[in-house]
């Protein structure tokens, strides 16, 4: 099921959520919605959904307007960050729910087959007759997809899926949702702060602040081709050093980096820590360690430029150099953009 936004607007009393966004997510797709928190992903989900309407635009499943159709109408299945489900109703009993309200009948053998399928699906087979708070974080919202996914639904809607539960843990369930939709094929669309998650999951990521689509293009084309400084200090660490722009050089104490198509004035060099490289002498930004932070597998380096601009960057944990020692800043694949 294709969903289409045309400019779709929400506004609330006091501001407007969502400006004029428009969005196609194909059949079939897992696209993720990201962005800080007020950015107007969850306020997009929940008009996709039937939760909330929308004050202008319209939304498109497949060839249908289906802006002003009811939540229950619509033939999608929600999953949210706390679960919701019913702590007096068993595992069987939640996912069969929606099942036995729904307008589709279903006798209680197809209704009863139906959760022992999905179970099986989402690897819980033996929990069946448990209740919610017999089982983990973890579990619940396996139940939680098995729940929405029991009436068939056109599209599976997810709000920060994975957003109570510890990092292991969620590091193996969004591998695990991946598999389930591949498997599946249903549209998806998924809410997240967690740029990790987006890119792990998602087919598509579309990146939004205050309400705007910024970027949106695959995992790859928005970490390689940031399309402004927004996105590159959201989508991970990113340093800044703020640079001195003219004919087509960005001037960070005197080291000339290219700035084609930037205009002269004020501006600022952006880049990874991975993309720093310390050099004892030769070329670079002069600078001196301020600290060394051990962390199992590398050494992440504070330092500090000749102007006073800080600098982190990630070594081998083999790294020789301590507090206070000088040397050079050698940065590969710097980003230039003119201050906002």
């Amino acid at each position: 099921m294709k969903i289409r936004l045309e400019n779709v607007v929400k506004e609330f009393q006091t501001f407007r959520a969502v400006h004029g966004v428009s969005l196609d997510i194909e059949s079939g797709e897992l696209v993720a919605l990201l962005g800080p928190s007020g950015s107007g992903k969850t306020t997009i989900l929940r008009m996709v959904a039937g939760l909330e309407y929308a004050d202008g635009g319209a939304i498109y499943f497949g060839e249908e307007n289906a802006t002003d159709i009811p939540v229950r109408e619509r033939g999608v299945g929600f999953v949210f960050q706390h679960y919701a489900l019913f702590p007096h109703m068993t595992v069987g009993e939640n996912i069969a729910f929606g099942m036995k309200v729904s307008k589709v009948k279903r006798t209680s053998a197809e209704i009863a087959a139906r959760v022992t399928e999905l179970l099986d699906l989402v690897q819980l087979g033996g929990l069946k007759d448990r209740f919610p708070g017999q089982i983990s974080g973890g579990q619940r919202q396996r139940v939680a997809l098995a729940r929405a996914l029991a009436v068939d639904p056109r599209v599976l809607l997810l709000d920060e899926p994975f957003g109570a539960l510890d990092a292991n843990v969620r590091r193996d369930l969004r591998r695990w949702l991946r598999k389930i939709h591949d498997e599946l094929g249903i549209t998806t669309l998924f809410v997240t702060h967690d740029q990790e998650e987006a890119l792990d999951l998602a087919d598509r990521v579309v990146i939004l602040n205050k309400g705007k689509i910024v970027q949106e293009g695959t995992p790859e084309a928005v970490c390689r081709n940031p399309a402004d400084a927004f996105v590159m200090n959201f989508l991970g660490d990113a340093n800044r050093l703020d640079a001195d722009i003219r004919g087509g050089k960005a001037y960070v104490d005197d080291i000339a980096f290219e700035a084609d198509g930037v205009a002269d004035g004020s501006g600022q060099i952006l880049f990874r820590p991975a993309d720093v490289t310390w050099r004892e002498d030769g070329q670079g930004i002069s600078a001196k360690i301020v600290r060394v932070i051990d962390r199992p597998d590398s050494r992440r380096v504070l330092a500090m430029t000749g102007s006073g601009q800080a600098v982190e960057f990630d070594t081998a944990p083999e790294f020789p150099h301590r507090k206070g020692e000088a040397g050079f800043i050698d940065i590969r694949r710097p980003r230039v953009y003119a201050s906002a």
